[in-house]
């Protein structure tokens, strides 16, 4: 939440400064070593993106040294792949018929955990393809990929261009989640103060009648802990920290708490104070992501299909308090919206530069990916059973990482225009099953269907 103090005193008058409310970045962070979980395991321990979560369920971001510390340890753990993985590759293969033998024949011989090839999915850094295969009872998913390696804060990225690799663990989730992704709330994930906080905040700054250095602190206070709300995915999976340490850094950015690193994108503060704007009445509006693709592409027989858009874009909307909820007002602050504009234009650099945004768009590509697959009965069209990746009842499951339930509230100073009130409340909304449900036909698809087919269907995935 952003607010102004009017000229209440002569302390005030020409000040025009500007309280963001968001998120703290603690410096505790409890590094927990990666393990084997039902044959999953886990190499990342605790943190995500850069964001951890202690045995309260509190959201910290983790300090660069203690990432920096894991980087050197998981380089030590992580192997390269093959010279045949480590080739740069705009379509690489991956068979879920072969993944499945993969994963169930490693959990069969007791290793102790999964290979790196098969938790990367042979690096794949994007699904843009999926191809069936009814002679061979298979369905083949593809797109760009490469080897991959720990970058300087722990996360495992592509060799050369910097994006996230994949996980298997977000494409078991995102196939045992597909029917939620068309109920309800779908899948999702919000941030938001609670109606006590904001009550709280506001009757502080009703009797506030000059800023002190005992402000700040008084209004993190009052605010206090802002509730995290997943629906859709299993709380404690790798998808889920992905949803809540992308929405995390977006917010940093929006609100000025975190620098952007890619060049142009900047805070929705100084965009307004470079813009000389003065947003006056059109107060609270709140961001989300969700995903941003166009209508998908198949070919005539439907064997082939393709995944087309940037896959992610920055939404918003004013919000409304009437002292007892929140709701959406039905309307869009044209300022918030320029800068919805701008972060959704940007976000294929800020995803290399933070491959966390990388991981959002991974696993929106995975529940699109699923949701095609189950609207279009593809698994039955070709005779694929995958109980091992995409049943509940698995005994493979994917590693538990402590449920993100609060972050606290942040405050800080900035200097700009004149008097208004925001929120960086929002979140991020994967909405598979409407993405599913567009499609176009493209006759020039039907031959990439070639691609699909291996040499000599022995391995797994394939170039």
């Amino acid at each position: 939440m952003l607010r102004t103090f009017g000229n209440r005193s002569k302390a005030f008058k020409g000040l025009a400064t500007v309280l963001v409310l968001m998120i703290a970045l603690h410096p505790s962070f409890a590094l927990v070593p990666g393990g084997n979980n039902g044959g999953g395991g886990n190499f990342f321990g605790n943190q995500v993106g850069g964001v951890a979560v202690d045995a309260n369920g509190i959201v910290n971001m983790a300090p660069v040294k203690i990432l920096q510390g894991q980087a050197d340890l998981l380089r030590k753990q992580v192997r390269p792949g093959n010279q045949d993985l480590r080739q740069a590759t705009e379509m690489r293969m991956v068979s879920l018929k072969g993944l499945e033998k993969a994963v169930e024949k490693y959990m069969k011989d007791g290793k102790p955990g999964l290979p790196e090839e098969v938790r990367f999915l042979a690096g794949l850094q994007r699904i843009e393809y999926v191809f069936l295969r009814p002679e061979q009872n298979d369905i083949v998913i593809a797109g760009p990929a490469e080897g991959w390696k720990v970058d300087d804060y722990g996360r495992v990225v592509g060799e050369t261009t910097g994006r996230p690799v994949m996980h298997l663990d977000d494409l078991v989730v995102a196939l045992r989640t597909v029917h939620n992704a068309r109920q309800g709330a779908g899948i999702s994930v919000s941030i938001d103060p609670t109606v006590e906080g904001r009550k709280a905040f506001d009757a502080v700054m009703r009797k506030q009648r000059r800023f002190g250095n005992d402000l700040l602190p008084r209004l993190e206070q009052a605010m206090g802990n802002q509730v995290i709300s997943l629906t859709g995915i299993p709380e404690d999976s790798h998808y889920a920290r992905v949803l809540v340490a992308a929405d995390f850094k977006m917010k940093s950015i929006a609100m000025n708490l975190t620098r952007s690193d890619v060049d142009g994108l900047v805070s929705y503060p100084v965009m307004l104070k470079q813009k000389k704007a003065n947003p006056r009445g059109q107060s609270m509006p709140r961001w989300w992501m969700a995903c941003n693709y166009e209508p998908l592409g198949k070919s005539e027989d439907g064997l082939t299909w393709q995944i087309r858009g940037q896959g992610v874009k920055t939404m918003t909307e004013d919000d409304v308090f009437d002292g007892e909820q929140v709701r959406g007002a039905g309307r869009v602050n044209k300022f918030a919206q320029q800068w919805a504009s701008l972060m959704t234009e940007k976000f294929d650099q800020l995803a290399v530069e933070d491959p966390v945004f990388g991981d959002l768009r991974n696993v929106m590509d995975m529940s699109v990916v699923a949701a095609l697959i189950a609207k279009e009965g593809m698994f039955k069209r070709v005779g694929l059973k995958v109980p091992t990746l995409a049943s509940a009842d698995s005994h493979y499951e994917v590693y538990k990482l402590p449920v993100p339930k609060k972050l606290p509230t942040k405050a800080s100073v900035l200097k700009i225009g004149s008097q208004y009130m925001i929120t960086a409340s929002g979140g991020v909304q994967v909405e598979s099953w409407q993405v599913a449900s567009q499609s176009e036909v493209d006759n020039q698809l039907a031959a990439h269907h070639v691609k699909s087919n291996p040499d000599d269907y022995i391995n797994w995935w394939w170039n």
